[in-house]
C-alpha cells in the first residue's frame, strides 16, 4: 500500500509556502510512467515519491509533466512525514538518495527541518550582457540585469530586480520564459523584511509560478552570501502563498531550513500495475 500525503513546505501554518505530495511506498522502484500519472493528477508543483533501500530512503520527484534533478520543497516535504509517521529514527539524520546524490536532512535545535543541498553557482558568460536589453520584455516592463546561467543539468536563468516592489511588478511572458532553454527563471532581489527577495518561473516545468523553491536557494543563497560577506542569508519568496527559508552557505553545499505543516493524508487506491498504472 502506498500512503500518500499533501504538506505545505516553507511555512508554519497551512495554506500557505508550497504545496507538495508525498508518496511513501512500501518498497521500489517507482515505475516512472504511473508516478508522472500520479503527479499530473495531484497537480501539485511537485510530488515526492520515497521508499525504503538498504537502510536509507531512495526519492524522486515530478511535477505535473516531468521528472526533475532536485526539489527542495518536496524533500523537506518527505523528511516532515518521515519524521512525523515514525517512519524515520527521531534524532537520527535522513538519508535520501536522489538523482542529485545523496541529501541529508535533520531537525534542528531551532526546531526547523535542515536540507543538505547541492550549492547551484550561476555562472556568468561574455554573451550575458547582450541579454539584459531583454530583460524588461521578458518581466513583464521591469528593468532589471541578466546575471547567467546555473551550470547543472536542471539549469536556471537568473535575473536580477531592484527591490521588493519590482520583483513584485514582474508580470512574466511566460512563452519567452520558455524560449530561454533552461528549466526556470530565478528572480531576485534585495530583501524587505529578509536579507534577499525571489521569485521562480518554471513553464517549461509545466509550473508557471512556484510557491517557494528550495532548490532555487541553492542559487540565491550564495550569490548573496558572497555580497553580504557572510554564510547565512534569510529568503523570502514573493509569490502568492508565500514562504520563508534559511540558508547557510558551506563551500559547495547549502543547507536550507524551513517549517512544514500536512494539511491532508490517505492511501493510494491505484498503484502500479493496476488501472492508471503500467
Amino acid at each position: 500500500m502506498a500512503t500518500f500525503h499533501l504538506v505545505d513546505a516553507f511555512t508554519d501554518v497551512a495554506f500557505a509556502g508550497n504545496r507538495a505530495g508525498v508518496v511513501v511506498l512500501e518498497a521500489g522502484p517507482v515505475d516512472a510512467g504511473w508516478a508522472g500519472r500520479v503527479a499530473a493528477e495531484v497537480g501539485a508543483s511537485e510530488t515526492a515519491f520515497v521508499h525504503p533501500e538498504d537502510g536509507q530512503w531512495r526519492l524522486r520527484w515530478w511535477t505535473p509533466s516531468v521528472e526533475v534533478e532536485l526539489c527542495g520543497h518536496a524533500t523537506l516535504a518527505t523528511a516532515h512525514v518521515l519524521a512525523t509517521t515514525g517512519a524515520a529514527t527521531p534524532g537520527t539524520p535522513l538519508r535520501l538518495r536522489t538523482r542529485s546524490g545523496t541529501l541529508t536532512a535533520s531537525t534542528g535545535s531551532d526546531g526547523r527541518l535542515w536540507l543538505d543541498l547541492p550549492a547551484w553557482p550561476v555562472a556568468a558568460t561574455a554573451a550575458d550582457a547582450a541579454r539584459d536589453g531583454d530583460v524588461a520584455g521578458l518581466l513583464g516592463g521591469v528593468p532589471g540585469r541578466y546575471l547567467g546561467r546555473t551550470t547543472v543539468a536542471q539549469a536556471n536563468d537568473v535575473i536580477e530586480v531592484a527591490d521588493v516592489a519590482a520583483l513584485d511588478a514582474v508580470v512574466p511572458d511566460l512563452a519567452a520564459v520558455r524560449a530561454l532553454g533552461s528549466g526556470g527563471l530565478i528572480v531576485t532581489a534585495p530583501g524587505a523584511d529578509s536579507d534577499v527577495a525571489m521569485r521562480y518561473f518554471a513553464p517549461a516545468l509545466g509550473v508557471d509560478e512556484d510557491p517557494v523553491t528550495g532548490s532555487a536557494a541553492c542559487t540565491v543563497a550564495p550569490l548573496w552570501a558572497g555580497r553580504l560577506g557572510r554564510a547565512e542569508v534569510t529568503i523570502e519568496q514573493r509569490s502568492a502563498r508565500g514562504g520563508r527559508l534559511w540558508t547557510r552557505v558551506e563551500g559547495e553545499r547549502v543547507a536550507v531550513g524551513g517549517h512544514a505543516v500536512t494539511t491532508i493524508r490517505g492511501e493510494l487506491t491505484v498503484g502500479e500495475g493496476t488501472a492508471g498504472g503500467s
